[in-house]
């Protein structure tokens, strides 16, 4: 155990007792060996002064207290739940800085690359003019990641960091505390932070504050639904109990009700809020307008509040479009067609007719859309569901379809909703639902179409049932239980049933004990920091690529993104290294990019999820004359004299330089 001393930053802070921590396990991952903690720090009391004479000036009933106390303390438990659960998983507040970098994998890291950058940026301007005009993310492109990802949170997250160090820092208090720890066995020393102050301190915090937010309307959306606090209790619970089957923030808003402006004004503020950080937005709300239309088809829902709807949902659209620096992906997408779809059909008589002439007129705008103005970045999603229902297959399909994720859904979901009686609930309720709550049902539908065919997104479906397991607390579908009482005694027994399957699975969670741990890829980054320059331009595996921008600032050719057809092409050509091909030809499509090193993992070039599913066997689907011949990268150290120099190497990685007199 390697003692660590502390290393103060801004004024002093109060005297806490120094810590140590083990030294790293083997790489890469998680292990179940935990750096020692610390002791627990006290945090200041409220005292509540006065309550009764503010609840009376603010004209507060008791009831309207327990309920805002409610909504409050769910929101708090939803936060320090996900923060414990990251923390256990992750050891977050031992890690050091390139640690906490390389712990955001993936898209993560690529988009938390820009978080940094317009951190550390002379000004919050000059970080949004350079994450604007940026020059390192696909090279030689100077791109608007604006305009190409979704990047407002970053932005606003940026944002507050810098206003809240900023005020901090006029006042002298200090944010945060490090120290210098002695990791051993010849590993240099390295920083730990830990506080407000720490950029990835600050930003997954807001994360966690943000779940916290999730679970608080969560209670007011099944309390509203149900028209009982305690189906805002039901929804929560639900949620804690089959939080492993959620990935993801889930904060769109579903249509309450639709009374006034002020709601339709609501509605579009959230899809607005749910569009601009995701860019799969459009294809969730593409479900959402088709569950209101069939609702209005059935009569459930009036003329007049379908077409304020649908004005809502295209003012949206277009302020998104224009925030969006016009990005095409949006004017061409389902979504958008089934919205003129709608408009244009909403007045022909027969209610069948509606129905199949808005499938129909969607699929063709959509397609003419694309044509027109020349968009394929959402191709790729086509193919996806092609594959679907039929034997097709490609490149960028095969990359999809390959991991689990987007596999059918397993059986073992199923069975984990019945356990914790979420889906028999669901069950009974779609049965019994009427009247207002048709729309629900139908979008509960439409998610659970999308999660069988796509298990990732049974993110958005686990969520919808939870809110819809808060009816069994309702009058309208539960009356004929009888009175209150009988009604509250039968959703109790329900909960307790449910609680015994659902702490089972929050004690499996809680016990969850790692920390993040990935000294191969410490020391690829610590390599390429000091023995490449600044302009080197680098390829490889897309998770790797986000981590190398993140961390080193290098350009790269490709990365996580994948919902752009020219950044499809360039991966494809980067990922030949993995093929069948001669090394010739990977050299030269290399070089087509200007790629200096290439970063090479044998992992990639062996695993296997399953049948086909190896990089050279989706290889061999675009490339069928080299089949039978050795993949390139299971034998490059014996072609690295003719066309590529191993310069660096570990137990995973290895850096190929391209040699420059030959490009």
């Amino acid at each position: 155990m390697v003692a660590k001393s502390r290393k103060q930053t801004g004024k002093s802070p109060t005297t806490q007792t120094d810590r140590d921590k083990n030294q790293l396990v083997s790489p890469p991952g998680k292990s179940n060996a935990r750096r020692p903690g610390r002791e627990g720090k006290a945090f200041p009391g409220f005292h509540p002064n006065g309550l009764a004479g503010i609840r009376h000036k603010l004209g507060l009933t008791p009831s309207a207290v327990v309920k805002h106390g409610l909504t409050l303390l769910l929101g708090k438990l939803g936060a320090l739940h996900l923060s414990q659960l990251f923390e256990n998983d992750r050891h977050f507040s031992h890690l050091s800085n390139l640690e906490k970098e390389m712990a955001f994998r993936t898209e993560m890291g690529l988009y938390y690359s820009y978080y940094k950058t317009i951190i550390e940026a002379p000004s919050f301007l000059d970080g949004v003019h350079l994450v604007m005009n940026d020059r390192l993310t696909e090279y030689p492109l100077v791109i608007n990641t604006l305009k190409r990802f979704n990047l407002y949170p970053e932005v606003v997250l940026a944002s507050w960091y810098r206003i809240y160090t900023g005020v901090m820092g006029y006042f002298g208090i200090p944010t945060k505390m490090c120290w210098s720890i002695n990791r051993g066995d010849g590993l240099t020393p390295v920083d730990s932070c830990e506080g407000m102050g720490d950029p990835a301190y600050f930003y997954v915090t807001c994360v966690f504050m943000l779940n916290g937010v999730m679970m608080s309307l969560f209670f007011i959306y099944g309390s509203y639904l149900s028209g009982s606090r305690l189906g805002g209790v039901v929804t929560t619970m639900c949620f804690f109990f089959n939080h492993g089957e959620v990935s993801v923030l889930y904060l769109f808003l579903l249509p309450l009700c639709f009374r006034n402006k002020t709601t339709m004004v609501a509605l579009g503020v959230s899809n607005l809020c749910f569009m601009l950080p995701w860019q799969f937005a459009q294809f969730v709300l593409l479900t959402q307008v088709a569950s209101l239309f069939a609702s209005y088809i059935l009569g459930y829902l009036s003329p007049t509040k379908m077409q304020s709807i649908l004005v809502t949902h295209m003012i949206t659209l277009a302020v998104c479009f224009i925030l969006m620096f016009g990005n095409s992906m949006l004017l061409t997408s389902f979504y958008a067609s089934s919205l003129i779809s709608i408009w244009c059909i909403s007045l022909l008589p027969p209610q069948v007719m509606q129905g199949l002439a808005w499938v129909g007129s969607t699929v063709l705008l959509k397609f003419m859309l694309s044509t027109i103005l020349g968009a394929s970045d959402d191709a790729h999603i086509s193919g996806l569901i092609k594959s679907k229902f039929t034997s097709y297959r490609d490149f960028h399909t095969l990359m999809y379809t390959c991991a689990a994720e987007f596999d059918f859904m397993e059986l073992e979901t199923p069975l984990r909703y019945l356990k914790t009686l979420l889906l028999p609930i669901n069950l009974l309720v779609v049965v019994l639902v009427a009247g207002r709550l048709v729309y629900h049902s139908l979008q509960l539908v439409a998610f659970a179409l999308l999660a069988v065919l796509i298990m990732r997104l049974k993110l958005f479906l686990t969520p919808h049932m939870c809110i819809m397991a808060s009816l069994i607390c309702s009058k309208q579908v539960f009356g004929w239980i009888g009175e209150k009482c009988k009604n509250q005694i039968v959703v109790f027994a329900v909960m307790a049933v449910m609680a015994v399957q659902g702490l089972a699975n929050l004690q499996a969670q809680w016990a969850i004990i790692g920390e993040f741990s990935n000294l191969p890829q410490e020391e690829l980054l610590d390599w390429i920091q000091d023995n490449t320059g600044p302009d080197s331009v680098f390829a490889g595996a897309m998770p790797t690529m986000a981590s190398v921008k993140l961390s080193t600032g290098r350009p790269i050719v490709n990365h996580p993104h994948y919902e752009d057809a020219g950044l499809r092409s360039r991966t494809k050509l980067v990922y030949s290294m993995y093929s069948r091909m001669s090394g010739e030809t990977v050299k030269r499509n290399l070089m087509k990019l200007g790629v200096d090193f290439f970063v090479l993992e044998d992992s990639w070039c062996t695993r296997r999820t399953r049948p086909g599913c190896s990089m050279p066997e989706i290889w061999d689907i675009e490339d069928p004359q080299n089949i039978g011949k050795i993949p390139l990268c299971t034998h490059i150290s014996r072609n690295s004299r003719r066309h590529f120099t191993t310069v660096f190497s570990n137990d995973i990685y290895k850096v190929l330089e391209v040699p420059k007199d030959q490009r």
